[in-house]
C-alpha cells in the first residue's frame, strides 16, 4: 500500500503560533499516529505579515537588513529572495507592531523602510518584486515608500515634505522621473486581498485610519491629505484613475503608491503566495491537506490564506480540514468553502486552560486526533516525513 501523505499548509495563529511553528506541531501531532507518514509543512500566508517567513520556510533566502520603521527609528527588517524574485513585506518595515511602545502615529507613521527593502532587494539582483500589504501602521498613500526610491515630493516652496499622511496636503509637486527610469524594467505584484480604493467612505482613511489609531477628527485630514497625492500625481506623474482603482487603498494607500509609480499589478494575496511557494507541487500526490489559522470566521470565506488554500486543494481533488483557535463557522459554511471538518483548539484545552497560552501543545493534540480520524479511515500508515518544497 503506498504511503499516506499529508501536506501541512497553516497560515500563521496571530498572537500565538507562527505559520512555521503552527506546521511543525501539527506534523509532530500527526506523526505521533502515523509515525512513519509522509507529512509535508508548507506555511503559508496571505501577504501580511508572515509572508516573509513563509517564503523562507519553501526555500527562499532571507536577506537581513536596517530599514526606517513607521515612526521613522531604525527597526531589524528582511525580505526573501530566490533567483530573481523577491518577497517584500510591509509589516516588516511599516508594521503596527514596529510601533515604538505601540504608541500609534496614524498623521506622521510613514511607508519610507518599504521603499529601502525593494531598494536593497534590486540591489541584491531582484527583478521581480512580489509586495505583501498588510498590517501598516501608516495612512501616508506610500508617499514615504516613494521617497525612499528617490522620488521627491515638494511643497509650494520647493521644500521636501516631512513623513505622514497630513504632511501631503502640502504637496505642490512630484519629482519622480528619475525613479520611474530607474525602476521601469522591474515588475512589481501586489499580494493583497483588499479591494478598497484610496478615496471616499471605503477608502484608506475612512476605512482602516481608525485601525492605525486615527481619531475622528484625524480621519479628513488624513482623507484631504490623500485626495491631494492622488490629484498631484495625476498632473505629474500621469496615475490617471489609479486612486479609484481596488486595491489602491491597501495598507493605508501603500497600494496606489506602488500602482501609480512602480506599475504594479494586483493578485489575491494566497492565490500569489501559493504560487511562489509551489503548492501545486507539493499537492501533487497527497491525500489530505491539512491547513488553518487562528479563527475561522467570516473573514476566513473572504480570501483569507485558509480558504484559498482549500480552494486549490479542492481543485486538484484532495480533501481538506482545518485547525483553528476557534471555529465559528457552520459545517454548511465550511463545506461550501472546501473545508470537510474543522478542529477547533479551544474545544481541546482542558478545563481551565488558556488555550492562546497552550496553542503549540493543542496544535500537536489536533494533529493527534485528525491523524487518528484518517487512520480509521484509511488504516495506512506511511514511509516518510519532510519539509516542502
Amino acid at each position: 500500500m503506498s504511503p499516506v501523505k499529508i501536506v501541512v499548509a497553516p497560515d500563521k495563529f496571530k498572537g500565538t503560533l507562527t505559520a512555521a511553528q503552527a506546521a511543525g506541531h501539527l506534523a509532530d501531532g500527526i506523526l505521533r499516529v502515523l509515525p512513519a507518514a509522509d507529512v509535508r509543512r508548507l506555511p503559508v500566508a496571505d501577504g501580511g505579515d508572515g509572508t516573509v517567513d513563509a517564503a523562507v520556510a519553501a526555500g527562499f533566502r532571507r536577506v537581513r537588513t536596517r530599514v526606517a520603521g513607521p515612526t521613522g527609528h531604525a527597526v531589524d527588517a528582511s525580505f526573501a529572495i530566490r533567483g530573481t524574485t523577491a518577497v517584500v513585506e510591509l509589516a516588516e518595515a511599516a508594521g503596527l507592531v514596529l510601533l515604538p511602545a505601540g504608541t500609534p502615529a496614524p498623521l506622521t507613521a510613514s511607508s519610507y523602510g518599504v521603499g529601502q527593502l525593494i531598494t536593497e532587494a534590486v540591489r541584491v539582483g531582484a527583478r521581480r518584486i512580489v509586495l505583501g500589504l498588510g498590517g501598516s501602521a501608516c495612512t501616508d498613500g506610500g508617499a514615504g515608500m516613494v521617497q525612499a526610491l528617490g522620488g521627491r515630493l515638494l511643497d509650494a516652496d520647493g521644500v521636501e515634505l516631512p513623513p505622514g499622511g497630513a504632511a501631503l496636503r502640502g504637496l505642490a509637486r512630484i519629482e519622480a522621473a528619475d525613479l520611474q527610469r530607474r525602476y521601469a524594467d522591474l515588475d512589481v505584484v501586489i499580494a493583497s486581498d483588499v479591494d478598497n480604493p484610496l478615496l471616499g467612505s471605503n477608502g484608506a482613511a475612512a476605512v482602516y485610519g481608525p485601525q492605525k489609531g486615527a481619531g475622528p477628527e484625524d480621519v479628513p485630514v488624513l482623507e484631504a491629505g490623500l485626495a491631494r497625492w492622488a490629484e498631484i500625481a495625476e498632473l505629474d506623474v500621469h496615475a490617471v484613475g489609479i486612486a479609484a482603482q481596488p486595491g489602491a487603498g491597501a495598507a493605508g494607500g501603500v497600494g496606489f503608491g506602488a500602482l501609480a509609480f512602480l506599475g504594479a499589478t494586483l493578485r489575491p494575496g494566497i492565490e500569489l503566495l501559493l504560487d511562489l511557494l509551489g503548492f501545486a507541487a507539493v499537492l501533487d500526490g497527497a491525500d489530505l491537506v491539512v491547513t488553518g489559522e487562528g479563527r475561522l470566521d467570516r473573514q476566513t470565506l473572504h480570501g483569507k490564506a485558509p480558504a484559498g488554500v482549500a480552494a486549490a486543494a479542492r481543485g486538484a481533488g484532495v480533501p481538506v480540514v482545518a485547525v483553528a483557535g476557534r471555529v465559528e463557522l457552520a459545517p454548511a459554511e465550511l463545506e461550501a468553502a472546501g473545508i470537510v471538518k474543522a478542529y477547533a483548539l479551544a474545544d481541546l484545552a482542558p478545563d481551565g486552560t488558556d488555550p492562546m497560552a497552550a496553542a503549540g501543545d493543542l496544535a500537536e493534540e489536533a494533529g493527534v486526533v485528525l491523524a487518528k480520524d484518517l487512520s480509521a479511515v484509511t488504516g495506512s500508515p506511511a514511509v516518510k516525513t519532510e519539509d516542502a518544497p
